[in-house]
């Protein structure tokens, strides 16, 4: 089966190829500068994983704002 021939694999493939990206970006880098709490933590991020990749937008949103929000 060819992914590029099915659409849905391949929006799919679109979608989470930059929602991996982010996660592996935020979890390495982002969630300590955001969340005092989760310093140490590398347990629990694998859970975030998943989430991340299908709120990836919304992860890269929220993490600007906060990381604009501390500069000031």
């Amino acid at each position: 089966m060819d992914v590029l021939s099915d659409p849905v694999w391949f929006l799919l493939l679109l979608w989470a190829t930059p929602g991996a990206l982010v996660a592996i970006a935020f979890l390495s880098v982002g969630i300590d500068r955001i969340d005092h709490a989760a310093v140490g933590a590398y347990a629990f991020r694998p859970l975030l994983i998943p989430g991340i990749i299908l709120l990836w937008p919304l992860v890269v949103c929220r993490w600007a704002v906060l990381a604009r929000n501390r500069e000031r």
